[in-house]
């Protein structure tokens, strides 16, 4: 077995060779538990079959147990320093392509057409987590150009992207996530298995994305529009944001019935309602403003 980079000795030895000193602006945490990467990628299920497509690699630590096991690997990351670091530590892989671009910015199906043949991605990734929503949220809903996610992120993110009606993690992100994905919580890291370490405790999370959305929904963008608004002010009740945030142009008393006619209370919260109420109510709003 290649030697490991994933080790407090040799992260740092990389580190004193090259100058290079954390950034806190590109939420830079490097994994130095070698297990760790192992189970994050059987997580992912990873096999010689398989791109895998990785953000944010770092030294090249999960690169280099991924590029042991499948097919091809294509990394982004944004710093420019860590561009040289990474074509040694990876050196003796001949299946890892290392792109210098911020994956907020890339073309993610347009990289699949080009680099994969379009066939979907399997995406793994310790997130930094400044940027750990936006990732997310702007690969969840491309099934063509994405198989799955297996990825690092706070362990409060996590819980929220699978939590349900009635907790208090759940939201917006829990919402958009279960509709377009199946997520699973695969492990909890803790702050030591990074350098440096974080303030907070980690998690791997799967997102598997779905063929379809677990309820059909007849305006996607109305949905979201009235997800985002529910969970505006949590404090209130729907018929108050609705009627305060929604810009619906529609009466209380008006907006009290089309809530009554969708099978909910009025005073109902957001952090209450199921997918399928949402959906309920997204019919019957739509029914209104068409």
């Amino acid at each position: 077995m290649t030697e490991r980079i994933a080790t407090p000795l040799r992260t740092r030895a990389i580190m004193e060779r090259y100058g290079f000193n954390f950034k806190k602006g590109f939420g830079q945490n490097f994994l130095i538990d070698s297990n760790i990467l192992e189970n994050i990628a059987d997580a992912a299920g990873i096999t010689d079959e398989d791109t895998v497509l990785e953000i944010g690699p770092g030294f090249g630590a999960l690169t280099q147990v991924a590029a042991e096991r499948a097919k091809k690997v294509i990394t982004l990351e944004i710093d420019q320093k860590l561009i040289p670091i990474l074509s040694e530590t990876l050196d003796g892989y001949d299946n890892i392509e290392i792109i210098n671009t911020d994956a907020l910015k890339c073309d993610i199906c347009r990289l699949s057409i080009e680099k994969n043949d379009g066939r979907p991605f399997k995406i793994v990734a310790n997130l930094p987590y400044y940027i750990t929503t936006p990732i997310i949220m702007g690969l969840i809903d491309k099934k063509d150009a994405v198989e799955s996610m297996t990825v690092m992120v706070q362990k409060e993110v996590a819980e929220r992207m699978q939590a349900g009606p009635g907790s208090g993690d759940y939201g917006a992100l829990s919402i958009a996530v279960q509709f377009y994905s199946e997520a699973n919580i695969d492990m909890i890291v803790q702050p030591s298995c990074f350098m440096p370490r974080p303030k907070v405790a980690s998690a791997v999370i799967t997102l598997k994305l779905r063929d379809k959305p677990p309820v059909d929904v007849c305006d996607t963008r109305l949905f979201f529009r009235i997800v985002k608004c529910a969970f505006g002010q949590r404090r209130k009740t729907l018929l108050n944001t609705l009627c305060n945030q929604g810009g619906f142009d529609i009466s209380k008393e008006e907006m009290t019935d089309i809530i009554r006619s969708a099978g909910l209370d009025e005073k109902i919260r957001g952090e209450a309602m199921s997918i399928e109420q949402f959906a309920a109510l997204t019919e019957k709003i739509y029914e209104k403003i068409k």
